[in-house]
């Protein structure tokens, strides 16, 4: 079974930057995304990469702020926050998944998961 290990996490003030890291063990699927969810709310997806093809998808609050990259050869999956606000605070989870979906930032029954990374930002 494929599992994924975020980190890059942590308490920063608004206005902050932070990059998370996800170890994929160089197990690259057809569309890899980062994914949050805070307490209370639904998860939903931050940023996707088709890791054939480089093409990426975020959803409107990450435009402009976040980046999301793929080192296939160092098998990591990067996600760069900058100009963090209180609102993207959550628990932020790498996702791998076969199908498309995820690429279209919506999970699948098929989708990976890693165990999450805490992002918390502060006024």
């Amino acid at each position: 079974q494929v599992k994924f290990q975020e980190s890059g996490g942590g308490s920063v003030q608004a206005g902050a930057s932070l990059t998370l890291s996800c170890d994929t063990h160089r197990y690259t699927l057809n569309c890899m995304a980062w994914f949050r969810q805070s307490p209370g709310k639904e998860r939903e997806g931050v940023a996707s990469v088709r890791s054939s093809t480089g093409a990426t998808s975020y959803a409107e609050f990450a435009k402009g702020r976040f980046t999301i990259s793929l080192d296939q050869d160092k098998g990591a999956l990067y996600l760069r926050m900058e100009n963090l606000k209180p609102d993207d605070t959550a628990m932020y989870y790498c996702a791998a998944d076969p199908g498309w979906k995820v690429c279209g930032l919506r999970a699948a029954a098929s989708t990976y998961w890693g165990q999450g990374t805490q992002v918390t930002v502060s006024e």
